[in-house]
């Protein structure tokens, strides 16, 4: 039987400065000081300068699902913008959750998750509308086992949060297996797109999100990406049909604000 030809989904992730592990949400990472600069709602000088290279990249053709964060909803800067965004009918929006929490670095807790997934769902789908998605992509990558259960019970149709490489299995929970967290997401009826992977000696690297700028495998990031330049976009049915060949790219509103404000993902 002939496998289908794989089809591209293009995301990316809406994180500011302060919504990094680093700071905040991790029980070991976040061991450094938020600046002051970065402690307001508002978005920062780099999340702005992100936002307003978006916004010329989907002028000149792009497409994209925007994961974001729910507490973003408080500033009235970010939300006018993606409502702009929202209207060009080319960004559809899934859900990062409500503060940026990497729930599978802390003991299970499925009430606390569930408690902020349903605060994060309802007030991005409130402020979407026709654009939501019920897509979810875990914080940071920081995805378990037991996280399957609870998407489910809130609707969920989709989960995008696995980087299938060895080099990330903490990301995991206490199993560290991502094929234990693709199975649970398969048991709850989710459909599970993992993110693209490069390979060197046949081992898998990452090569979406940070992977891109990173001096030691960015190039090989590129090359794998460049392998996607051709592929048709996957509309909506697609992404959320099992059985459907779906490559999965991602990046970070952030990046946009590299190069002076002019990058662009590695499609074009």
């Amino acid at each position: 039987m002939e496998l289908s030809k794989p089809q591209l989904w293009v995301t990316v992730d809406s994180d500011d400065l302060r919504h990094l592990p680093k700071y905040q949400g991790h029980p070991v990472r976040s061991r450094f000081e938020l600046p002051q600069r970065y402690a307001s709602l508002e978005p920062s000088l780099e999340l702005k300068s992100g936002m307003e290279g978006f916004s010329k990249w989907i002028e000149r053709g792009g497409s994209a699902t925007l994961f974001i964060i729910a507490d973003q909803l408080d500033s009235v800067e970010f939300k006018e913008w993606l409502q702009k965004m929202i209207e060009t009918g080319k960004v559809k929006i899934g859900v990062h959750g409500n503060t940026h929490r990497s729930w599978s670095a802390w003991p299970e807790d499925k009430e606390g998750f569930a408690s902020e997934l349903k605060i994060a769902n309802e007030r991005i789908k409130k402020f979407a509308k026709n654009a939501w998605r019920p897509w979810f992509r875990a914080p940071a990558g920081y995805i378990a086992p037991w996280m399957a259960d609870v998407l489910n019970e809130q609707g969920f149709k989709v989960d995008s949060s696995i980087n299938p490489t060895r080099l990330l299995l903490s990301k995991t929970g206490e199993g560290r297996s991502w094929k234990a967290v693709e199975k649970a997401m398969h048991s709850n009826g989710l459909v599970e797109r993992k993110w693209l992977t490069s390979k060197l000696l046949g081992i898998s690297l990452p090569a979406c999100g940070p992977a891109l700028h990173m001096r030691s495998i960015g190039w090989l990031s590129k090359r794998a990406w460049n392998k996607c330049k051709s592929l048709e976009r996957a509309d909506d049915s697609v992404i959320e049909d099992a059985s459907a060949n779906v490559v999965t790219v991602y990046w970070h509103l952030l990046d946009h604000a590299k190069k002076s404000g002019n990058w662009s993902p590695p499609l074009e």
